[in-house]
């Protein structure tokens, strides 16, 4: 008779900073204050923008949109937790303030919501790729290129975001089954906003929860609050210092929740009531960190007005900039292939004339 057994797995779950912001002492990583500052700095950047590029969608200056507030704190602790030699494989939601932080200018990251190949121009020293709007795409490029990476002799790490509904997509199991094959230095950052667009995640998916899928492909799964930007840090550090160094892959399932819609185009009330949002709304990332700041002596009212006036700034002088933007017709033909075919500069010449 055949030989069976059983199979036997678990995944662990961290939490250092509470909704009230009240901190584990034991699990508390250190952290330099000019770091817990760009993190503030970060997530308050992440929900000004947010809050523009829906009334820039609202008033016909901006197409679709898909906002990004609660969870600025996985956006911006993963991202800071990274090093500069690290790929970075963001999904539409995350990518303006994840290219920013890497360095990509703020109007750019706006042209992009506004129709313009420009604002996906990446500059190849930040390490970033662009992000597309099919689901899960993504994942298995990110294991190819740590593939390709390893095969350079060069030490990074690829960190590749995806959604709660990206986990139900083949693309997500075809990059799980060959990161653990190959202990690709992958590290598989989804973000569990409690639904895949319109639908629960009850609704998508069977599993107890989304990081014990990992476990079916031979490497370790971790929940982790991704409110908390301190838990999201330590664990994001950890994992990409692992990756780095030959461990090989690791999924970080992060609960928090998207507080307004999937995307402009969607209304929310139609599929989940008040009493939820504001349960979630309890559970700010932003506001528990502001309490943590506050305790340690970094934050007050003036700092606050400080972070806020800066990011304001940042944001008006990069609408003002890209509304300002020309953008050349030849981007619809020349921008599409590393080299254009003679079937597009055919079509071309038709459209905008020789020269």
């Amino acid at each position: 008779m055949p030989i069976t057994r059983a199979f036997e797995g678990s995944v662990d779950y961290l939490q250092i900073l509470d909704k009230d912001g009240n901190v584990d002492k034991a699990l508390e990583p250190k952290i330099d204050d000019t770091t817990l500052v760009s993190m503030y700095k970060g997530m308050v950047l992440a929900r000004i923008w947010d809050h523009k590029y829906m009334a820039l969608q609202r008033t016909g200056r901006m197409y679709t949109y898909p906002p990004i507030e609660g969870q600025e704190a996985i956006a911006i602790g993963v991202t800071l937790a990274c090093k500069s030699e690290d790929w970075l494989f963001p999904t539409y939601r995350e990518a303006s303030i994840v290219y920013h932080l890497r360095g990509h200018p703020a109007y750019q990251n706006i042209l992009i919501w506004m129709g313009l190949e420009e604002g996906l121009r990446l500059d190849k020293s930040i390490r970033c790729f662009p992000y597309a709007t099919p689901i899960g795409t993504q994942l298995p490029h990110a294991v190819g290129a740590a593939f390709a990476l390893r095969s350079k002799g060069e030490k990074s790490a690829t960190i590749v975001f995806g959604g709660d509904g990206s986990t139900s997509e083949g693309d997500f199991h075809d990059a799980m089954n060959f990161a653990g094959v190959w202990n690709a230095g992958t590290v598989f950052v989804i973000s569990n906003n409690q639904y895949a667009i319109s639908v629960p995640r009850k609704s998508q998916t069977k599993s107890e929860t989304l990081a014990q899928k990992s476990l079916a492909y031979g490497f370790k799964g971790m929940q982790v609050d991704g409110n908390d930007i301190l838990a999201v840090y330590r664990t994001m550090k950890e994992a990409a210092d692992n990756a780095r160094s030959g461990k090989g892959p690791i999924m970080l399932e992060f609960i928090t929740y998207r507080m307004g819609p999937h995307t402009t185009s969607d209304d929310p009330k139609k599929y989940r009531n008040e009493e939820e949002v504001a349960y979630w709304r309890d559970r700010d990332p932003i506001k528990r960190f502001q309490i943590y700041l506050k305790s340690k002596g970094i934050w007050n009212e003036q700092f606050e007005k400080s972070v806020n006036d800066e990011a304001t700034k940042i944001v008006e002088e990069g609408v003002v900039k890209a509304e300002a933007y020309k953008p050349d017709p030849k981007d619809l033909f020349t921008y599409n292939l590393a080299s254009m075919s003679k079937d597009v500069k055919r079509q071309m010449e038709e459209c905008l004339g020789k020269g």
